[in-house]
């Protein structure tokens, strides 16, 4: 998986992210591209089982503080046999306080995440210690290298975890 930032300029080919299951492509998004502009923190419950996509919902942290209070009850309704899958776009920070206790819960700590900074995690609820989560706090750092991962996920846990660093654009 993918996260990126945006900084102003349209350059559909520097700001692009994704998230693939078993190689395929399951969510893109795109500032200026050929993909949907997305801002904030994108969730997604996936069955550990199948490896397919339960649910999946956008929360705009940028614009709205609501958003992050749903993204908040969306995480602690969810059930705790799913991957829970995130992905950031654009900007996910600045209205992003009313999510952060439930992120920590989840083993995600963002509290110090700059103005387009970046995160992708994948977690378990009932599990912070298997959470892995990449996060790259600044603009500047999202700009050269934003947050990426690449996680397997076996069986009911979050067992066996490949975490390999490495930007596809």
């Amino acid at each position: 998986m993918l996260a990126y930032s945006a900084y102003g300029t349209c350059d559909p080919t520097a700001f692009y992210g994704y998230v693939k299951l078993n190689g395929v492509a399951v969510w893109q998004a795109s500032w200026c591209g050929k993909y949907p502009a997305v801002t904030g923190v994108t969730i997604m419950l996936v069955d550990p089982f199948s490896c397919k996509i339960q649910d999946s919902r956008n929360f705009d942290t940028y614009a709205s503080s609501t958003d992050a209070k749903e993204l908040s009850n969306y995480l602690r309704q969810a059930k705790g046999s799913s991957a829970i899958v995130a992905v950031t776009a654009d900007e996910p920070a600045r209205k992003l306080y009313n999510a952060l206790s439930t992120l920590q819960e989840l083993g995600v700590d963002v509290s110090d995440l700059q103005l387009r900074g970046s995160f992708a995690f994948v977690a378990q609820k009932g599990h912070p210690s298997k959470t892995v989560i990449h996060k790259v706090l600044t603009e500047e750092e999202s700009a050269r290298s934003p947050a990426h991962l690449r996680v397997a996920i076996t069986g009911r846990r979050i067992k066996h975890i490949v975490r390999t660093f490495m930007v596809s654009r």
